[in-house]
Order: structure tokens, then sequence, then C-alpha cells
């Protein structure tokens, strides 16, 4: 006798789970290959206003695309208004924008390694950030990842500085053109993420 078909339910968590943890894969690689690649192809000659307006080009058309694919453009259309763009995404837009540009800057006078190190300073202002805009407050575990990652933030930013930086000006290079621009854009980060989606939980709010 075969065994019962399992509900559809359970088939579709399953599917579910399994398209989280492919684009999850898909995301952690991205993250580890984008300072390689930017490394790579960013040089000091590069640009930084025009790198950032065509990577946020870039972003548009694949945002449009999707959205188009996937019916929700037009819905989106139909609720447009001036301000709530420039209050839930305007503002965030011009954040994302900056912080890119702060990245431009850092990628030349960092190395890939501490690079991403660093870059991933933004979890930790993105729970913080989440804390005080949203109330989202984190386990004990949590805590002490985000500390451990801070702690090897700090570290990368010492060690940087005294092994690259033997000349005064190459150290303040590091410095002020390398590791200060990263962190602060991990700053602008958390507080672009946070605020949208306070944004989005806004929005839910007012529909229901």
């Amino acid at each position: 006798m075969a065994p019962p078909a399992p509900p559809k339910s359970s088939q579709g968590q399953v599917m579910n789970n399994a398209r989280i943890h492919f684009f999850s894969i898909l995301l952690a690689l991205q993250y580890g290959a984008q300072p390689l690649i930017s490394k790579r192809f960013i040089r000091r000659e590069v640009i930084v206003t025009s790198s950032v307006l065509t990577c946020e080009l870039a972003k548009v058309i694949c945002a449009v695309f999707f959205m188009a694919k996937d019916g929700s453009l037009r819905k989106l259309y139909k609720e447009w208004t001036l301000v709530g763009v420039s209050t839930a995404s305007g503002l965030p837009a011009a954040i994302y924008a900056l912080q890119n540009s702060l990245l431009q800057i850092s990628y030349k006078n960092l190395d890939s390694l501490t690079f991403s190190m660093l870059n991933q300073t933004k979890i930790f202002f993105t729970a913080l950030f989440a804390y005080f805009i949203l109330r989202q407050k984190q386990s004990i575990e949590q805590i002490g990842a985000l500390f451990l990652l801070i702690v090897a933030a700090v570290l990368l930013s010492v060690g940087e500085g005294s092994t690259k930086g033997s000349a005064i000006g190459n150290a303040d290079q590091i410095l002020f053109y390398g590791i200060i621009p990263v962190l602060v854009a991990s700053v602008l980060s958390g507080l672009a993420s946070s605020l949208c989606q306070w944004a989005s939980q806004l929005r839910n709010t007012h529909h229901t």
C-alpha cells in the first residue's frame, strides 16, 4: 500500500524553504565575489559618480523587469503618490546612493578581505537602527555574534593601518579613504534598511 501523499501545505512549505536556501546561497556568493570583482574592475581613474549612476540604473532596470514579470508593477503604479515616494522611497534611495559612492572610494584603498569584513558591519548597524526605529530586540546569541563582528572589524582596521601604513601619508590614505568610508557606508546601509522596513510596515498597516 502506497504511503499517503503529503498535504499541499507541507509541500508548499518545503518548496518555500528550498527557495529561501537557494537565494541565501546566491546572496552569500554575491557578497563574497563583489569585493573581488569591484577590486578588479574599479580602478583609480574610474569616476565615482559615473560608476554609481550606472549601478543604480542597472538596479532600477532589474527591479522594473521583475516587478513587471510578477504583475506588481501595475498595482504599484495605481498606488503611487508623490508624498509616498518622497518619504518611503526617496530618502532610502538617496542614502543608498551616498553609501555606494563611499564604497567606490573605499574599494580603491583597501584589500578585498579587509573591505569585505568591514562592510559586514552593516549587519550590526542594521540591528542597531532596527532597535531604535522598529523596536526590534535581539537575542543574547545575536548580540554576542554582533559583538564578535565588531571586534573582528576593529582588529582588521588596526591591522590594516599598521601593516600597510608604515608611511604616514599611506596610513592617512588608508584610514580616511578606505576604513572610514566603508564604516560610514555601513551605518548608512543599516539606516536605509530600517527605513525601508519601517515604510513597508507602515504601508501594510494602512492597507489593513
